[in-house]
């Protein structure tokens, strides 16, 4: 009887051993699932702007302003796997009214990895209102601009799983025309 009661209790043994093992993977897939393959949004910021050439008209009959800027556009990408993403366009505008547009050429960021991209813009009070306050903030030398533009693409995880994914950059940009430079940026 003794010999039936060892093939018994290696046989328990056996199915706890193997029943362990399944719970132990099942928590292992269980945690990648969740840790490893959660898409999340890109982000979308400027990460500098320089003014390269700056042409003021402060008078008050009809003043204006030309400006040639370069913006670097970080584009931050947190997941395990990369984002690619189509070519967009940034654009700038003054008190709601588009004033210059830049392209952010179809790229790729990396897992993990932030990717900067040069966009050139001229920005023009052209289509700006005779009836904005262009002549007071060109005369206290303050520019306020807000930059906007949004990203389509796809997060590539372990080349099987393809999530689309939107990210929206949403910047203010204050520039002082006196010293020509760029004295505030932030982003949403």
């Amino acid at each position: 009887m003794t010999g039936t009661d060892d093939s018994h209790r290696k046989r328990n043994r056996c199915l706890l051993y193997i029943a362990a093992g399944i719970i132990v993977q099942t928590v292992i897939i269980v945690l990648f699932v969740v840790f490893v393959l959660r898409v999340k949004t890109p982000k979308v910021r400027l990460d500098s702007v320089a003014v390269d050439t700056l042409v003021v008209n402060s008078s008050t009959s009809s003043p204006s302003f030309n400006v040639q800027i370069n913006a670097v556009v970080a584009v931050k990408n947190n997941n395990f796997g990369h984002y690619k993403f189509e070519s967009s366009n940034a654009t700038f505008s003054y008190e709601g009214t588009e004033v210059g547009e830049g392209t952010i050429d179809k790229e790729k960021a990396k897992a993990k990895k932030t990717r900067r991209i040069n966009v050139v813009v001229s920005l023009s009070s052209n289509k700006v209102s005779s009836h904005s306050r262009l002549s007071s903030d060109l005369t206290s030398g303050n520019l306020t601009f807000t930059a906007y533009a949004k990203l389509d693409g796809k997060v590539h995880l372990l080349n099987i799983i393809k999530k689309k994914k939107s990210a929206d950059m949403n910047c203010t940009v204050n520039l002082d025309t006196k010293a020509k430079l760029v004295h505030v940026l932030t982003c949403k």
